[in-house]
């Protein structure tokens, strides 16, 4: 997995979805619900946020670093099937853009027509034309507005990363993963040491430069998928993950929330190591009790609209808590509790329907001319004058993993 590469080298999962991640992402996507929860429940976060028992939900952030190393793994799992060969850039560009767009608007039509017509997110003014200028052309992390859903800023990021991959599996090409990553973290790192000295570098923190070290990170881990998932080196992957995530959240356990929160920046790259680590152990289907948990069916029904969940939840949460849960209940664990009860299963709810009408028509149907032809032929269906199936079988989904796992 280290070595430039030469060609391909099918792996024992050459083909079909891998066990686990699906289930990871609805994980991950529900507990950045949990942690807006936990936010609009107890004011004063990063400061203070709710009881030493709920410490945990304060790091929703750390369930993005994870959805970008799932990125990475997904996006890399064909191309590292097929000697990192990515296939065309504008090919992929086009089904990115297809895959990620359609839903990020609509969900944005959302979010605008409730900050409008209902509450604006916390520590933002109503949205206006600015806001819709920059966050529908996914520019929200170079340019200011006031935000229509908190958790939109990571979108940009990743975006903003597909168009790196392309450099990054050439870089894989020429040198091998672990040059690569090895170089992505230098440039990462020194964007890191030098911005507190130069004010050109410091505004490149904006972008969340970190993430592409976690995004490389998971795109090595997607090198397992070419390797012997069987001995003593795929055993050990659970293991390694443990022996990288534990001394980070020891530093953060004793540092605490606001230390964490201002230091995100080397903590999410110290976590790069053990998230990779993590998605190589799942694709190798270790450890096994682990991967029939994300396996099991609840959570790959979660994982399976994860990105809409992820896309709709913090306007919900956010109008739920203003309207109905803060004015009858002062902060506290009542108040979580009361959130937990109904601002979390209307965003399930409401996510899964968004879902089936804005996000698997464009994973079921490739373009707008199959979209179409899909569409006329149901109405064809309803009026009685056609068979109850688009004429034709469906468009062949993506590689497993290729959706956004942000949970994209």
């Amino acid at each position: 997995m280290t070595g430039p590469v030469t060609g391909s080298a099918p792996g024992p999962a050459a083909s079909g979805r891998i066990a686990g991640l699906d289930g990871l992402r609805g994980v991950a996507a529900l507990f950045v619900v949990l942690h807006h929860c936990l936010l609009t429940a107890y004011a004063g976060f990063p400061q203070t946020s709710g009881p030493a028992g709920l410490a945990v939900l304060r790091y929703g952030h750390f369930a993005v670093v994870l959805f970008i190393a799932l990125s990475g793994f997904s996006l890399a799992a064909s191309p590292a099937r097929r000697g990192w060969r990515l296939g065309g850039i504008g090919r992929f560009a086009q089904r990115r853009a297809w895959r990620i767009l359609p839903p990020y608007w609509a969900a944005l039509t959302f979010a605008l027509a409730v900050a409008w017509l209902v509450v604006p997110q916390p520590g933002e003014g109503a949205p206006n034309a600015a806001s819709v200028v920059v966050y529908g052309l996914l520019i929200q992390d170079v340019a200011d507005a006031p935000s229509p859903n908190g958790a939109f800023w990571s979108i940009a990021i990743e975006a903003q990363l597909y168009a790196v991959f392309p450099l990054l599996l050439l870089l894989v090409r020429r040198w091998g993963t672990a040059a690569m990553l090895a170089s992505a973290t230098a440039v990462v790192g020194a964007i890191g040491l030098l911005a507190p000295h130069s004010g050109q570098v410091a505004r490149l923190m904006h972008l969340g430069p970190q993430f592409a070290v976690l995004f490389a990170a998971g795109a090595v881990a997607a090198g397992i998928l070419t390797a012997p998932r069987t001995g003593k080196a795929a055993k050990a992957l659970p293991w390694l993950a443990a022996a990288a995530v534990l001394p980070v959240c020891a530093v953060i356990a004793a540092r605490g929330t606001p230390w964490t929160v201002a230091h995100f920046f080397w903590v999410d790259l110290a976590l790069a190591p053990a998230a990779g680590l993590l998605l190589a152990a799942l694709a190798a289907g270790r450890p096994g009790p682990l991967v029939r948990l994300l396996d099991s069916r609840p959570l790959r029904s979660l994982g399976s609209y994860s990105y809409s969940l992820y896309l709709m939840h913090a306007p919900i949460v956010v109008a739920v808590g203003a309207q109905v849960v803060n004015p009858i209940l002062p902060e506290g664990l009542a108040r979580f509790a009361v959130l937990l009860l109904v601002a979390v299963p209307v965003s399930l709810a409401v996510s899964r329907l968004f879902a089936a009408a804005f996000e698997a028509p464009f994973v079921r149907h490739r373009s707008w001319t199959a979209l179409r032809a899909a569409a006329a032929a149901r109405v064809r269906a309803a009026l009685g004058r056609g068979t109850s199936a688009p004429h034709g079988p469906a468009e062949p989904a993506e590689a497993a993993g290729e959706g956004p796992a942000l949970p994209a």
